[in-house]
């Protein structure tokens, strides 16, 4: 971490950071509010749900502003109640990752179960092959509810399709941790790595509230390399029918993800707290 941080241009004392934009292309409202956080100015990194609905208007942005991070957000979940989605291959090309319904397992422990390494690596090179061919330029991968930590097998995957692609992949020990996984052993010494990682915690939602959450973190940035994830969408009717009997990372929290970091404040605190903001694309650079 310390000779990248060098490699970056700044000290080992700099606390650097990413604010990331997960889900973009899950919806119209997802991604209206990305696009806004973005242009607003701290976030300053996205990546794109490549088997959703509205994944094309976004890639259709991505390729019109260039200027700003966008990775690839490799999906083998959904999570939500009614609205429903699966690989951008057929269910017949990769039976292994869908229910009986030709949709994705709606929870980690399903994929553990059912997916078949090869057709994971199947459906995920045609993730990224249909973002570059729609005109995205990535700059990093990542993985939807961190699915790609699971097993040793799904993590060479993933580091697989990094060097094919010649692009960064989001790693952590701290998130293997946080979900509870035992794969930790399998992240090597010649990967990298991200180990302070931030994103929102329901007993902070349901209590003292986000804010104050991205406030703490703010305020707990560590020397090197941080990155705080967030979901910015509209707390709108369509938000709500995604995320109906779902409130963790649900139509209001990902409303206060948008307000909070597009506000004047947040930005002033950053300053403060004298907070480098640095992009996928930086890393990928020094990586190469």
């Amino acid at each position: 971490m310390k000779d990248i941080v060098e490699k970056l241009g700044y000290l080992p004392t700099d606390k650097l950071l990413i604010i990331h934009a997960d889900d973009a292309g899950l919806c119209f409202a997802e991604n209206e509010a990305t696009k806004k956080a973005l242009e607003k100015g701290i976030v300053n990194s996205t990546s794109i749900m490549m088997p959703c609905s509205w994944a094309y208007e976004m890639a259709v942005y991505a390729k019109e502003n260039p200027q700003f991070d966008y990775g690839i957000h490799l999906t083998l979940t959904c999570e939500w109640k009614n609205y429903k989605f699966g690989p951008v291959l057929s269910a017949a090309e990769v039976p292994s990752l869908v229910d009986k319904n030709g949709h994705f397992y709606p929870k980690r422990a399903m994929v553990k179960q059912n997916v078949n390494p090869s057709e994971v690596k199947k459906e995920l090179k045609a993730q990224i092959e249909l973002a570059i061919a729609w005109g995205v330029k990535p700059t990093h991968l990542d993985s939807h509810m961190f699915c790609l930590g699971l097993t040793k097998e799904i993590i060479n995957v993933y580091r697989e399709l990094g060097k094919e692609y010649n692009l960064a992949i989001f790693l952590s020990k701290q998130l293997l941790g946080d979900f509870n996984m035992e794969t930790e052993k399998y992240i090597l010494d010649t990967d990298f790595t991200i180990e302070s990682v931030f994103t929102g915690e329901w007993k902070w939602f349901d209590g003292a509230g986000l804010d104050a959450y991205y406030k703490h973190a703010i305020e707990s940035l560590q020397n090197g390399i941080n990155i705080i994830l967030i979901h910015p969408a509209f707390n709108n009717e369509e938000m709500q029918g995604v995320a109906i009997d779902h409130p963790n990372f649900g139509a209001e929290w990902r409303q206060v993800d948008f307000d909070f970091f597009t506000d004047k404040s947040t930005q002033k605190l950053l300053k403060e707290k004298e907070v480098k903001l640095i992009t996928w694309r930086d890393i990928k650079k020094v990586l190469s």
